[in-house]
This record gives C-alpha cells, structure tokens and sequence, in this order.
C-alpha cells in the first residue's frame, strides 16, 4: 500500500542486532586462526560487512530473510568464481548457524575498491565493457537446483502489484509516467522461454568495487562484483537491468553493444531488462528516504529511465 504523502520509506529494520564484539566472538569460536581486528565497512539492506585484519571480510545478515542468501552464496559461489573474470566474494570459510548466531555467515577475500555508489555516472562509464564481459561470462547454464528467488529473474507479471504500489508512492513526489510506460511495455514484451541462466539479481552500482586505471587518466577499473546474495537463475533480463542502474546513456550504448557481441541478446529481452530497471530502481527510490547512497542510486536510475 502506498504511503501517505511526505511519510519516509525507510530501509528495512534489522532483525538482530551485529556488532564487532559479536563478529569477534564468532570467530574466536569457529575460525580461531583468523582472529584479527575488525572495523565495520557496510551496513546494507540485508547484510553487515566487517573487514578483518587486511586480507579478509565478514559477511553477516542483519535480516532473517537474508540468511538463506548467504547459504546460497556458499554453496554455489565458489564454483562460479571460476568461470568469472573479475574478482567476487566467494567464501574461503563458512560460518555456521551456533548458540551466538542462528543463521549463516561467511568470510570471504577482502578486495581494495571504491564503492560504485560512491563513483559518478560519468566515471562509470569505463566499466561499461568489462561489466558487460562478467554478465556474458555469468550468463550460462544454471542446473536444475540452482536457488529459487520470488523477486528475481521470474516473470514481471509476478512483480506488477509491488511495482505499481511504489510508482504510486513516487507519484506523490514526481512525474511517473515514463516510468509506467517503461514497465508497460516490458510486461507486454515476450516473456523468457529460454533455460534458466545464471543471475547475480542484484547489479547495481552499490554492489560493483572500482579501482583506478593505470596511466595519466586514471580511468576506473572494475575490481570486483560483490553480494551474490540475489543469486538465482532465470531471465537474463534480471541483469541486464543494471544498463540503466550503472549507466548513462553513451555507456549505457557500450554496454549493450559489447554484450551483444559476446551473446546476442534480442529486443525482447532489452524491453524486459528496462522494466526490470523500474522494478529495481522503483524500490530503491522509494525505500531509501533514510539512506541518502542508496537513494542516489534510485535517483540515478529514474533518471536514467525518463522519456
């Protein structure tokens, strides 16, 4: 149900509460070799990010919702690490559901970077081929039991109550007619008959780590694709959503033309990868009014998407 005007959407409320002392007694009693320090870096949606000593991270849920994600991560990211052409965050060590924790958690390989919701549209736009080479390297296969995720890679029809309920929350602030027709169209476009592939779910910016190129440019570099915590398989229109999330319109062109050589992608699928774009960037727009990064990111996104 859409909010009363001027009412905050905020993010969603932790449903335990992390912090350093807990992370610390985790590992002390699951990784004892690994105790170090420990700074919290990110507090997400749905997960907290601690660094750990200089060469690791800990990735913990704040949401029960998000558990489950992280097992996902843990049984199939590995594997997929390999296939991969940038770095991503697959677990070096599993923690396990205990007294001090219910739930999973893992530590992965910490990757120097600068966070993508921190980097300007124009700068990204030097990603715009490397990112396209990790979607097209991702896009395979998926087996028959890879996870199943409700709001990611599934039909749009599925999503159009959650969509049309916050598109009318953001009509309180803003015009939403292009975005309507956006997601009107990609709902009246062919749906994916093709084999379950393999998604992220969730590339956008904020989950892209940028480095800085070598040379007087300093052009940014990719450096890694992190929260594999969406991971799921289906319509490859999922990921194809982030040419609107990341992107402004040259790069957003590079994009898909890269893509296009790699693995030929037809107008269908770009129609649905636009409404996918509304369905992501409709929620973190109105869902971040307490979290001016991940609103930008929504901001970014609308904007990217008006006629």
């Amino acid at each position: 149900m859409a909010q009363p005007a001027g009412m905050m959407a905020h993010t969603p409320e932790r449903d335990i509460h992390v912090d350093e002392a807990l992370v610390a007694r985790l590992i002390s009693e699951q990784h004892p070799d690994l105790v170090a320090p420990l700074v919290l870096v990110a507090d997400g949606w749905d997960n907290e990010i601690f660094r750990l000593g200089d060469d690791l991270a800990v990735r913990i849920p704040r949401r029960q919702v998000a558990a489950e994600l992280i097992a996902h991560e843990q049984a199939w990211l590995p594997a997929l690490a390999a296939q991969l052409p940038v770095a991503v965050p697959a677990p070096v060590r599993d923690g396990v559901p205990s007294e001090a924790f219910p739930w999973p958690w893992s530590i992965v390989r910490w990757v120097d970077g600068i966070d993508g919701a921190d980097v300007s549209g124009a700068e990204r736009a030097s990603v715009a081929r490397p990112l396209a080479e990790f979607v097209a390297a991702l896009h395979t296969l998926a087996p028959a039991d890879a996870p199943h995720n409700p709001v990611r890679g599934v039909p749009l029809a599925t999503r159009d109550v959650a969509v049309r309920e916050r598109l009318a929350l953001l009509a309180e602030r803003t015009d939403v007619s292009g975005l309507t027709a956006h997601w009107e169209r990609a709902l009246d476009a062919p749906v994916w008959d093709g084999p379950p592939i393999w998604l992220h779910g969730d590339l956008h910016p904020g989950n892209l780590l940028f480095g800085r190129g070598e040379g007087d440019t300093g052009t940014r570099t990719l450096a890694a694709v992190i929260d594999f915590g969406d991971l799921t398989a289906g319509d490859p229109a999922t990921d194809l959503a982030t040419a609107w999330l990341t992107f402004e319109p040259d790069a957003r062109a590079t994009f898909r033309s890269r893509l296009s050589e790699l693995a030929p992608t037809d107008d269908a699928t770009w129609l649905r990868a636009a409404g996918w774009a509304v369905a992501m960037g409709s929620a973190l727009a109105a869902h971040s009014d307490d979290n001016p990064r991940m609103a930008a990111l929504g901001a970014h996104a609308l904007a990217q998407l008006a006629p």
